[in-house]
């Protein structure tokens, strides 16, 4: 699933828990598609470079959000319910290209780095190998005595 990010740009005057509601409505839409929302972030009142008309008025600043998530590519098409809330000035949705995660991540960026940590751990962990070595030692020396008795 490839990462997403959603700004929410609300009116002004949108109170914190009508707010948190909506953040958390597109958490769970995000969710119930097999998605996972990361991160939240709260960029508070921020003033716009120009005026956004809507039917209640001309708004020159709102509250900024910004979600991001991982979720399926179908979410953007999901998403447009948002059109017709009207605690939203704007919201826009972004898609991280060419972003790699976990395996595919060290496969591109640490591929020699990999190989490094097996050498270190042959170096450090040479103490528990010898350990087991030292054991067979011992047994070996204890047949040798118990063959000599």
């Amino acid at each position: 699933m490839p990462p997403y990010d959603c700004m929410l740009l609300f009116k002004p005057h949108v109170e914190k828990e009508a707010l948190i509601d909506l953040v958390t409505r597109v958490g769970k839409h995000v969710y119930r598609r097999n998605g996972v929302v990361t991160d939240i972030k709260s960029y508070g009142m921020i003033h716009l470079g120009y005026g956004i008309k809507k039917l209640d008025g001309r708004f020159y600043q709102g509250q900024m959000m910004q979600l991001s998530m991982m979720a399926t590519p179908q979410i953007n098409k999901e998403l447009h319910y948002l059109n017709k809330e009207d605690r939203l000035l704007r919201w826009l949705l972004v898609k991280h290209r060419n972003t790699s995660f976990g395996l595919d991540f060290l496969a591109e960026e640490g591929g020699q780095e990999l190989s490094k940590f097996s050498e270190m751990r042959t170096l450090d962990g040479g103490d528990e190998d010898d350990d087991d070595d030292d054991g067979d030692d011992e047994y070996e020396v204890n047949e040798e005595e118990n063959k000599v008795n």
